[in-house]
């Protein structure tokens, strides 16, 4: 075995022995999806079914939630802290700093919009408009690409949130699927030493993160911090906490923001004003199960699947897919970003890399161009880091990453070009398509004609172009998911029938491109340690090893890969490598 790879493996499995995470059931293998590829296999819309039929135990969940005593507390102190000219900060790394900005998002481009459509209605409530904010780990440039190494240290977290000024009277609200996220527990640790009231929301049992992993048990056992244990089993994918486990989030921590706004605007506005804004007592938990109700439909399950293969159909033959959306477009972003890393396809391409391939989905809006889209989707002005290599040794990183740091500056972000520049790296290959997604949102805006007339032109070059209407509507379209979310103030089920289906989507178009084995992913990259113990873990089922050997072979097939030239090509996955040498043996 190469020398190195030997110390890597022997390193990790002695000194890192706090992210060997195979206990947590976040990381385990859910037995309602066992032979899950082989369901697809068999009938791609059964195979829908059984992806979707794991978020039934969010409904499960989300009742014992509502009724609890940590939900209103995070509703109470919210409301506090707004009305009170304070700050509700959201944080997350990776999925969960997607849903933090998406939720700060909402907020803000829910004013924006009353602004534009009810300016007597904003003028008795702007004064709440500034209220949320949120954190993600490695800033907003990590919204469209990965900076995967960036959980491992605490430091940054705590600089993260020393940079967004928490201070007492704020509210922090913690995001972190498995509870055990290194950056995500800095914004806790500094939040609290600087007297704000902090919530920890997690997704895996309280009592086994503390009784295996430090830092949560430093976390959890704070008294100055508010637990909310989210935990509703493993993931339909093993380990892809971007699907129940961010849905799950999206819908009790999206419930708590409407419910404080709801507890606001109350108290500010008459009772025609309350009613445009669909102001009304909600049971989500009920929402959320009629939701998946309809979603489960046959007729649902059977255009998801036919949309399943259209995309597979264009990846197959090394094509391109680019959806274009407005009103739920950063929802769009953050699932088609999430790809990359969980299935280990291109990243987001910049406008001046002549180099990378390019990724095999891409978002575009047809309406702005890149820097006004960028604020557009955010409510906001992108908020990026600007951290310098003293910086960096002051947090006492390596000084590999101290002396080269990352650029992820705000002049990096506006590169990727999600406007309606063109963009001939679209069209860069054969067959390639451009696909709007909307929902009852986007169908019911003054800007729908806008919209679609520019849709037709941005497109005109395009081989193929195509739609996907997720709700209830009379509109023409190739592909519609028929539902009828509960209308409320921030449209949260609307937004959450979009996530599930689009994620539903781009796992399954992975199922059945052969990127999942079982109902494991194996096209999984190592880029943080995290990462590596779940491909340790993956190569040890699938191949029969020990989580000993295992180790030793993923280090050696790293190592292995640095001798491989793949400048021009899609990177290799270490995990899927090694699993195909083992299984030539």
């Amino acid at each position: 075995m190469d020398t190195k790879a030997h110390q890597e493996a022997e390193n990790f499995l002695r000194n890192e022995t706090q992210f060997h995470l195979g206990m947590l059931p976040t990381e385990q293998s859910n037995s309602k999806t066992n032979g899950l590829d082989l369901k697809f296999a068999e009938n791609t819309a059964s195979g829908v079914k059984m992806l979707l039929s794991v978020d039934r135990d969010i409904y499960t969940l989300a009742q014992k939630i509502f009724s609890g005593k940590e939900y209103k507390t995070m509703v109470e102190a919210g409301i506090k802290a707004v009305s009170k000219g304070k700050k509700i900060v959201f944080s997350g790394c990776g999925a969960t700093g997607r849903l933090s900005i998406l939720l700060e998002s909402i907020w803000r481009c829910f004013f924006r919009d009353i602004h534009q459509r009810y300016p007597a209605i904003y003028n008795k409530t702007k004064k709440y408009e500034n209220s949320v904010f949120s954190i993600m780990t490695g800033g907003d440039y990590a919204l469209i690409r990965a900076v995967e190494y960036f959980e491992d240290y605490e430091a940054f977290g705590r600089q993260q949130a020393k940079e967004m000024n928490i201070n007492i009277g704020d509210v922090l609200i913690a995001i972190t699927e498995g509870g055990e996220t290194s950056s995500v527990l800095g914004t806790v640790a500094e939040a609290a030493d600087r007297g704000a009231k902090v919530f920890l929301v997690f997704n895996n049992p309280a009592d086994i993160l503390a009784k295996h992993i430090e830092r949560s048990r430093l976390a959890i056992e704070d008294p100055r911090v508010t637990v909310v244990d989210l935990y509703c089993g493993p993931m339909a994918i093993a380990g892809s906490t971007r699907m129940q486990a961010t849905t799950s989030e999206q819908l009790i921590v999206g419930a708590v923001l409407e419910s404080i706004l709801s507890t606001l605007f109350i108290q500010e506005l008459s009772d025609n004003e309350i009613k445009i804004l669909n102001i009304r007592d909600i049971d989500y938990a009920e929402s959320f199960n009629k939701l998946l109700d309809e979603l489960l439909l046959n007729t649902n399950t059977e255009t998801i699947a036919d949309y399943i293969k259209m995309e597979k159909s264009i990846y197959q033959e090394n094509g391109l897919v680019t959806y274009f959306g407005k009103e739920f477009l950063l929802d769009i972003f953050t699932d088609s970003t999430e790809r990359a890393p969980t299935f280990m396809l291109p990243p987001f391409k910049k406008d001046d890399d002549p180099v990378s391939p390019p990724s095999w989905a891409f978002i575009k809006n047809p309406l702005l161009p890149t820097p006004e889209t960028w604020n557009y989707v955010l409510g906001r002005q992108p908020r990026c880091l600007d951290w310098d290599s003293n910086l960096y040794r002051q947090m006492g990183v390596p000084d590999y990453l101290a002396s080269a740091p990352p650029i992820l500056d705000k002049e990096q972000i506006v590169k990727f070009h999600i406007g309606n520049e063109e963009d001939n790296s679209r069209l860069s290959r054969k067959p390639n398509i451009a696909i709007s997604i909307l929902g009852q949102r986007d169908i019911e805006s003054p800007l729908y004609n806008d919209y679609i007339t520019s849709f037709k032109h941005i497109t005109s070059k395009y081989q193929q172009t195509s739609s996907l209407i997720i709700g209830k509507c009379e509109v023409a379209s190739e592909y519609t998911i028929l539902c009828s979310p509960v209308p409320s103030i921030l449209n949260l089920m609307e937004r959450l029938a979009v996530k599930l289906v689009l994620n539903t989507i781009s796992t399954g178009t992975m199922v059945v491109m052969g990127r999942v084995s079982g109902n494991w992913m194996t096209w999984v990259d190592v880029t943080n340690k995290k990462l590596k113990d779940r491909g340790i873990r993956l190569i040890s089922d699938i191949c029969g090893l020990s989580y000993h050997d295992a180790c030793y072979a993923l280090h050696e097939t790293i190592e292995e890969l640095k001798t491989i030239n793949q400048t021009s090509n899609e990177k290799f996955s270490p995990v899927q490598f090694t699993i195909q040498k083992y299984k030539r043996k």
